[in-house]
């Protein structure tokens, strides 16, 4: 790996290629070494915006990826810092996240999931005998070297990463996702590796059934369960997985973490060493579906909380997620939003804070994958925008609205599936309090009901409100008021709510999301299709 040096400017050694992600303090993009023509990512990040304490952590960030050299690893190979700028080039990582892949496989079987179990304990092994510890491990962070069959899995993001000395036990700030927390994190008490092995644990539980071993809607309820280890193996998806495996998994989320195994000896375990003899081979088409339904669960919550903090009142640096008698707002419990404690002054050994404020991290961008907008910074100042471009780009949000909307009245299903993303997904009257995600659910409104059912259609949108998280996505709500002349030449009036997610690729913004109301008339494309 080359060493960074301050006379090299970036230019010298790489040429700039397309984008692949851009968040509010830096891009990634594609980038060609001209030595050698290798391809790389290149993580742009933009230092005039950053706070000291910004800078303590991109520095540690890059001093802890430098040590990591592994095949399971995003290996850093350069950084370079310039005047207002500082670059680091990553490997290029195409494959996009492992649990996408594995519901688009033909065949999935345990001894599958113990393949993938144990390309990531080996990145967890190596981190933990080079002296770092994740503590982010989750599905956004396990990528895919390519899509090539049999791609290496790589662990990404290293944003939180922390560096102890052999194991070393101290609290060094609440930090992770609500899911994958350990008891001792939660319990704020001196923690370290063991931390990454719980987390372990999670992802080999649902890679098994496609469902997390911890789960409730209401925080503290999920807290609860995560301190007292209280998981178990439901009938009947359970009864065909095998005791070898429950055994690893008991091993990995096992309370104390002085007990619980580790990366090293869990490699040794038989369902990982002895796949082939221990494992079942047998296709699991159940965990497939639950997984997928676990994936879209995950970033449509991420979405919505997103949405949530862009509405909520905070500042750039933290957002306090307390009520008023000190203890922890509601939040989304499986989505993918990582929390952090800004204030990481634990990194010494020092004792916990009584009651940490938790600030919204965005995690490191997927390279390679060009639904990307992670930043790894705060959120918050994701949402400082200049108000001229900020007020331009809300108005744009309102104009693609009405165009959306335009389509649907017409009948121009074409135009409408040029504005939506392919999988958007949608709650609606019409689909009976079900999540439905993809377009032939909408194409058979444009098919059987539009233009059918009613002479002339004029929809008006009021009170429009828009949330722009960040420069590409966005969210909107407003009223929806439908005048529309049935066939008999009476006039009708209709109104509903709606809220409707944008997010912008390769320059196009796309209606990745939309929620509409129930507490109205019912209402579809044509809302003369229910009389």
């Amino acid at each position: 790996m080359a060493a960074p040096a301050a006379c090299t400017r970036f230019s010298d050694n790489y040429d700039l290629r397309e984008e692949l992600g851009k968040g509010a303090f830096s891009v990634v993009r594609r980038c060609v070494q001209k030595a050698t023509g290798l391809e790389f990512a290149a993580k742009i990040i933009n230092t005039k915006k950053l706070t000291p304490r910004d800078f303590q952590k991109l520095e540690r960030e890059a001093r802890i990826c430098r040590k990591l050299q592994h095949p399971n690893i995003v290996r850093l190979h350069d950084s370079i810092q310039e005047e207002n700028c500082h670059f680091l080039v990553f490997d290029l990582v195409t494959g996009g996240e492992l649990f996408e892949d594995i519901v688009a496989r033909e065949f999935y079987s345990e001894a599958d999931a113990s393949h993938c179990i144990q390309q990531i304990l080996e990145s967890v092994n190596h981190c933990h005998q080079t002296g770092v510890v994740h503590r982010d491990l989750k599905p956004e962070n396990l990528l895919l070297a390519s899509k090539a069959k049999g791609a290496a899995v790589k662990l990404a993001d290293f944003g939180l990463a922390i560096e102890v000395t052999g194991d070393q036990i101290a609290w060094f700030g609440f930090a992770g996702t609500p899911g994958y927390l350990s008891p001792e994190v939660l319990k704020k008490e001196p923690y370290g590796k063991p931390v990454d092995i719980w987390a372990c644990g999670v992802i080999l539980y649902i890679l098994l059934v496609g469902y997390p071993p911890f789960w409730d809607e209401d925080q503290h309820r999920l807290y609860s369960q995560i301190k007292n280890g209280a998981y178990d193996y439901p009938s009947p998806e359970w009864d065909t997985v095998t005791p070898e495996a429950k055994n690893l998994i008991n091993q990995m989320l096992t309370v104390n973490p002085a007990k619980r195994i580790t990366a090293l000896e869990a490699l040794k375990h038989p369902w990982i060493c002895q796949r082939e003899r221990v494992a079942s081979v047998v296709h699991r088409q159940e965990t497939v579906d639950c997984l997928k339904k676990f994936n879209a669960r995950r970033k449509l919550k991420g979405a919505i909380l997103t949405t949530m903090l862009a509405t909520r009142n905070f500042s750039s640096r933290s957002i306090i997620t307390k009520k008023g008698d000190g203890s922890q707002v509601k939040e989304s419990t499986d989505s993918s939003t990582t929390l952090e404690d800004d204030d990481l002054k634990g990194l010494t050994g020092s004792t916990p804070p009584p009651s940490p404020a938790l600030t919204t991290k965005a995690p490191v961008a997927v390279f390679g994958s060009p639904s990307s907008s992670k930043t790894g910074l705060n959120l918050g100042a994701a949402l400082l925008q200049g108000v001229q471009g900020y007020q331009a780009r809300k108005q744009e949000i309102i104009k693609m609205t009405e165009q959306l909307i335009e389509a649907i009245n017409t009948g121009d299903y074409e135009a409408y599936t040029k504005i939506c993303d392919p999988h958007l997904t949608a709650f609606e009257p019409e689909a009976l309090g079900n999540l439905v995600e993809g377009m032939e659910f909408h194409k058979f409104y444009f098919e059987n009901v539009v233009g059918k059912n009613c002479k002339a259609i004029n929809t008006t949108i009021l009170n429009p409100n828009v949330h722009m998280l960040g420069e590409d996505a966005a969210c909107i709500a407003y009223v929806r008021l439908t005048q529309y002349m049935d066939k008999q030449g009476t006039a009708h009036s209709q109104q509903c709510e709606e809220t409707r997610v944008w997010h912008k690729r390769d320059n196009k913004w796309q209606n990745v999301h939309f929620h509409r109301s129930a507490n109205s008339p019912s209402f579809s494309f044509a809302p003369s299709a229910h009389k």
